[in-house]
């Protein structure tokens, strides 16, 4: 039925608030213990209508004053997890009360108002059956005015304006509450979406960031390493052809070195998983590979391990590669003939990575550099913790340290 369409499920209240309702209920009870044992000066109608049940007892009647605070006060301990049934049970016990011991007791009216009341603005500002809710409360007006009108209640005319309006002005109060926290809880999914899609392209700007070194270090060091190669073939091309023919193959075999390393790279951008099996990244043990690349091109490279080797992870062992290889693609373009040093060093708690070159024997070609390069190393290297440390050295020559921390084993 339409009717009973939820706009959303029911409330979940925390234990916090069940005390605090159970409290509440537990305190009205009370106040209605004590309005129903009070003696009263009206006497008792020696029968009920229609043959109902005495509930409230003759005044000082302990019994029928528990019964009393059960049915219409225990039901508010669950006002918030179950509004709309806390109201029909309140309103279904206060009329009760009102047939059978409400002539005699007429102090019990405000404390049945008052229950009616906790129960109408509960079910206004929680339960997620709105209409249901909001009906109830002019159809039980209706109910207690047929009620009075058949002398089945007895409600004298002063309360009666306050028993019809007070409902009312509850369930307006109770609709307003409803209403501001549903604007509130819009606001906060709003934020939540807003800072959810923050997050988003927070991750893709990462994501493309790290791509982009990658491109970098590959494009760069291949790409340098070849027009060093290029260049020595076409120098001896005339004199030694047998030289310049091993200068263009060690160029075909450092482009296709930089070929499946793209291939690598740019499968990070595939939305789907390849074919056929990836090429794992370089690592530690690709730096000799690395050093004797870059030899056979004409750079005097040494390479020195110390300390006692042990495994690493793929993203550190692929940090202290690109270290290597950013700092003698630099050495190449920015110190042309400059012979260069690699140290990789286990340490108990770290890896240091140190490569130094002298200083140039020949110019450098002019040309831009943004030093994307070594902020790109940098912050590599911060997602593992380590720092990279950068300056020239005595005699003009350029060193680049890397220090990555290590598990201790």
């Amino acid at each position: 039925m339409r009717w009973m369409e939820a706009v959303g499920p029911l409330p979940r209240p925390g234990w916090r608030a069940l005390l605090l309702d159970a409290a509440l209920a537990a305190v009205l009870g009370l106040i209605c213990f004590q309005t129903a044992t009070d003696d009263v000066s009206v006497p008792r109608p020696p029968v009920l209508p229609l043959g109902l049940p005495e509930v409230a007892k003759a005044p000082g009647s302990a019994f029928g004053a528990l019964i009393l605070v059960f049915v219409m006060c225990a039901p508010l301990a669950l006002r918030r997890r179950y509004p709309l049934a806390v109201l029909w049970a309140t309103m279904a016990a206060s009329s009760l009360v009102l047939v059978t011991g409400g002539a005699d007791q007429p102090d019990l009216y405000p404390c049945v108002v008052l229950a009616c009341l906790v129960g109408v603005y509960s079910a206004a500002a929680h339960s997620p059956y709105r209409f249901a809710a909001l009906a109830t409360v002019p159809l039980a007006a209706v109910l207690v005015t047929v009620l009075r009108e058949l002398m089945l209640i007895t409600v004298p005319a002063d309360y009666l304006p306050f028993v019809l309006l007070a409902p009312l002005v509850a369930a307006a109060g109770g609709y307003h509450v409803w209403r501001r926290r549903l604007g509130e809880d819009r606001q906060r999914l709003a934020a939540e979406a807003r800072a959810q899609e923050h997050a988003l392209r927070d991750a893709v700007a990462g994501e493309r960031a790290r791509i982009a070194r990658e491109l970098h270090d590959v494009v760069t060091h291949h790409v340098s390493v070849m027009v060093i190669q290029s260049g020595a073939a076409r120098a001896v091309l005339g004199t030694e052809p047998e030289q310049a023919r091993e200068a263009l193959l060690a160029v075909e075999g450092t482009g296709r070195s930089a070929l499946t390393e793209l291939r690598t790279v740019m499968g990070l951008l595939a939305e789907t998983a390849s074919d056929g099996p990836e090429e794992p990244q370089p690592g530690l043990d690709a730096v000799p590979e690395l050093v004797a690349r870059m030899r056979e091109a004409g750079v005097p490279v040494r390479l020195t391990v110390a300390g006692e080797q042990r495994p690493v992870t793929s993203g550190i062992g692929l940090a202290a590669y690109r270290v290597v290889q950013e700092a003698l693609t630099n050495m190449v373009r920015h110190a042309p003939g400059a012979a260069a040093t690699v140290v990789v060093e286990y340490t108990p708690q770290a890896l240091r990575v140190e490569v130094g070159n002298t200083a140039a024997r020949s110019p450098a070609a002019a040309g831009r550099t943004g030093g994307r390069g070594l902020i790109g190393l940098r912050e590599r290297l911060a997602l593992y913790g380590g720092t990279l440390r950068t300056g020239a050295l005595p005699g003009d020559g350029y060193r680049v340290e890397a220090l990555i921390p290590l598990e201790a084993a």
